[in-house]
C-alpha cells in the first residue's frame, strides 16, 4: 500500500471550488453542467459553454476532469444527451461519470472515457465485468463493506479485467459527505410528494425533515424525537483511511458539489494530507485529531464512517442543518489589489471588522483564501476596527480581486449574534 498513487477526486459546484480543490491539492474534480445530472436542481451548475474554460484550468494544473451525466434518460434527453457528450469531446474534458446505458453506449461510440456512477449499483465481479465493455473505472455501491469492496478490486487483479484503454478497471468509492438514506441514491419520496425526481437530480429531499407517526386506528400522533429517522450523518473516513485503501481501491470521491468553497478546501487539504501520511508512514492518532477538529469546522451533519467496517445503519442526525463548529458572516467585497506591496482593499458592505478577526475571502479565480487580521487601515491610518462602509487595506497572502467576497468566521455559538451563511 505503501507509495500507492490513490485518485482524490473533489466536488465543484463552481468556479470558486474548482479553484479551492486545485490550491487543496486534488488530483480531479467533478461537476454538473446545468440538467441531467444528479445536483440539477442546485442553482451552482456550470454552463456549457464553460467545459473549455474548466478544462484548460485543470489542465494547467495536471488535474483530471469528469462531467458528471448520470441522471436517468427519456427520449426527449437523448439530443441533450449527444450535444453533451460531443462538447466534453472538444472540450478535452478528461471523462464522463454516467449511470444510463444511453449514455454510457453513445459516450463510448464516440471514444469519451466512461466511469460508472454508483446509481448503477456495482456490487459484484461479474457486473464489473459486464460493464468493462464500456467503462475504465466504476463506483461501487455505496452500501459495500471494505471487505467486498477489496474482494472486487482482487478479483479485477487476478481475473486481469480491463477496461476500453486496455488498463486494469478501476475502482472509485466515496471517502467522505452526505449519505442518503436509500440504495445508492436510488429514491422516489421527492417524487411521490412533489412530482420533482431525485433520479433526475430534482430531489427535495424529504428524507431530511421532522416527521410524525400516527396512530390510524385511534389518532394518537407520535413525534420522532431526537433523530431524524431518515437522515443518517455524513461519511467520514479519515480515521480509518489506512484501511480504506488497503481495500484496493484507486480513486477517493469526496461529496459536495452543493457545498462551499471552504467546504471543498477544508475537506480535500485533510484527505490529501491523511493520504500522504499514510504513503509516508506517518499516519497517526495525533494526526487524525487534528484532521477531524478541522472537518468539524466546516458544514457537516456529524461524522460515522458508513456501511464500510460492516455497521448496520443507524448514525442518524439530530438536527435539521449542520453542526459545523464554524460559520461565515458576509463582511463585503473586494475592491482593488495593490500588487507591488500585496495589499487587499475591501468595502465593509455590512457588520464590521476588528484586529484578530479570523476572515475568509472567496473568488471565481482566487478560490479559498484564510488569514487573520493583525492589522488594518482606513483612510491610511492603522485602526483596531473597520465599520460598515468603510473601505479597508490589508496585506493578503495572495492575489484577491473586485468580485472576491469577503467573510468574517465565528465559533458556532455565535451564530444567535449574526446572520450567518452556510
Amino acid at each position: 500500500m505503501k507509495d500507492r498513487k490513490i485518485e482524490l477526486m473533489a466536488p465543484a459546484g463552481n468556479f470558486e471550488s474548482l479553484t479551492a480543490a486545485i490550491q487543496a491539492g486534488a488530483d480531479s474534480v467533478y461537476f454538473g453542467v446545468e440538467q441531467l445530472n444528479m445536483r440539477a436542481r442546485a442553482s451552482i451548475n456550470f454552463t456549457l459553454d464553460d467545459l473549455e474554460e474548466i478544462a484548460k484550468r485543470c489542465g494547467e494544473n495536471n488535474v483530471k476532469t469528469y462531467l458528471t451525466l448520470n441522471t436517468i434518460i427519456y427520449d426527449h434527453d437523448l439530443s441533450i444527451v449527444k450535444t453533451l457528450v460531443n462538447r466534453v469531446k472538444e472540450a478535452g474534458i478528461s471523462a464522463i461519470i454516467a449511470s444510463d446505458q444511453a449514455v454510457i453506449n453513445y459516450a463510448s461510440s464516440q471514444g469519451v472515457e466512461v466511469h460508472i456512477s454508483t446509481q448503477l449499483n456495482v456490487t459484484n465481479i461479474e457486473t464489473v465485468k459486464f460493464y468493462s465493455h464500456f467503462a475504465d473505472v466504476m463506483v461501487t455501491s455505496r452500501e459495500l463493506s471494505l471487505r467486498q469492496v477489496k474482494k472486487i478490486t482482487e478479483a479485477i487483479e487476478k481475473e486481469d479485467v480491463r477496461g476500453p484503454r486496455g488498463e486494469l478497471v478501476e475502482i472509485e468509492i466515496f471517502g467522505h459527505g452526505a449519505l442518503c438514506m436509500a440504495v445508492s441514491g436510488k429514491c422516489y419520496l421527492s417524487l411521490h410528494t412533489a412530482n420533482s425526481s431525485a433520479n433526475r437530480g430534482a430531489c427535495i429531499q424529504n428524507c431530511r425533515r421532522t416527521y410524525k407517526v400516527v396512530d390510524l386506528e385511534d389518532g394518537h400522533e407520535l413525534e420522532i424525537d431526537n433523530e431524524y429517522i431518515m437522515s443518517p450523518k455524513d461519511l467520514c473516513t479519515i480515521d480509518i483511511l489506512d484501511k480504506v485503501l488497503d481495500s484496493g481501491i484507486s480513486v477517493l470521491k469526496i461529496e459536495g458539489r452543493g457545498r462551499a468553497p471552504e467546504y471543498v478546501y477544508t475537506t480535500i487539504q485533510c484527505y490529501r494530507e491523511a493520504i500522504d501520511a499514510i504513503n509516508a508512514g506517518t499516519y497517526d492518532k495525533d494526526k487524525v485529531d487534528d484532521w477531524m477538529q478541522r472537518l468539524s469546522s466546516v458544514y457537516n451533519r456529524g461524522f460515522w464512517n458508513g456501511y464500510y467496517l460492516g455497521q448496520k445503519m443507524g448514525e442518524w442526525h439530530d438536527t435539521d442543518n449542520s453542526i459545523a463548529t464554524q460559520k461565515k458572516v458576509f463582511l463585503g467585497k473586494g475592491v482593488h489589489y495593490f500588487p507591488k506591496t500585496s495589499i487587499g482593499e475591501f468595502k465593509i458592505e455590512s457588520h464590521s471588522l476588528k484586529k484578530g478577526d479570523k476572515i475568509l475571502i472567496t473568488g471565481q479565480t482566487t478560490g479559498v483564501m484564510e488569514m487573520e487580521i493583525d492589522q488594518m487601515m482606513v483612510n491610511d491610518e492603522f485602526v483596531e476596527e473597520a465599520k460598515k462602509g468603510d473601505n479597508v487595506t490589508w496585506k493578503t497572502p495572495d492575489r484577491i480581486r473586485p468580485s472576491d467576497k469577503l467573510y468574517k468566521i465565528v465559533k458556532t455559538e455565535e451564530k444567535g449574534k449574526l446572520p450567518v451563511q452556510v
